[in-house]
């Protein structure tokens, strides 16, 4: 049997619950536009990826564009440097990582031009395995920007890029 005074507690129990809820629900709608003021603005945002040509780079060659404020190397690999890269899948490896898992396209590395080790940009087609130098602490990278010798700790990173239509051209940074 249910008596005055638990309709009143049931009651109760609910307009708190109400009320509670309700209370969340502004806070969260005037916090909301807080949060949102803090994301990035479109013009930011459209420089987090850049668009490469291809076309302008000739085979056996790199170049280095800025994105993000840091060196992206892009090399457009010949098809002794791609053959080269293969069978180096099999060396003592500090990082061990298949130029498979490098590469969308086997003539094409896009990876990031900071060594690994404290920062410094690495110079191409130096060193003792045909890729890339840091000349700071005498890193040595191959044609696959795996580190083969000196005390960075890790190959030079991958960015995230893809290829757009018709293959002449990439875009790096797929935000």
């Amino acid at each position: 049997m249910t008596t005055h005074d638990d309709v009143v507690e049931e009651r109760r129990n609910f307009l708190y619950l109400a009320t509670g809820a309700a209370g969340a629900v502004a806070v969260g709608g005037t916090a909301w536009p807080l949060i949102d003021q803090m994301n990035p603005s479109k013009d930011v945002l459209a420089l987090s990826s850049i668009e490469v040509d291809l076309t302008k780079i000739p085979v056996g060659t790199s170049a280095v564009f800025l994105w993000r404020g840091n060196p992206v190397f892009v090399r457009h690999r010949t098809a002794e440097e791609i053959a080269q890269a293969a069978a180096d899948d099999t060396a003592d490896l500090p990082d061990p990582q298949a130029d498979a898992d490098r590469v969308q396209k086997p003539e094409w590395l896009v990876m990031s031009g900071v060594c690994t080790h404290l920062g410094c940009v690495p110079i191409d087609q130096k060193g003792d395995f045909g890729g890339w130098f840091c000349p700071c602490h005498a890193s040595h990278y191959d044609i696959s920007g795996r580190i083969r010798k000196g005390p960075a700790p890790e190959n030079l990173p991958i960015v995230d890029y893809e290829f757009l239509p018709g293959d002449t051209s990439i875009k790096i940074g797929l935000d």
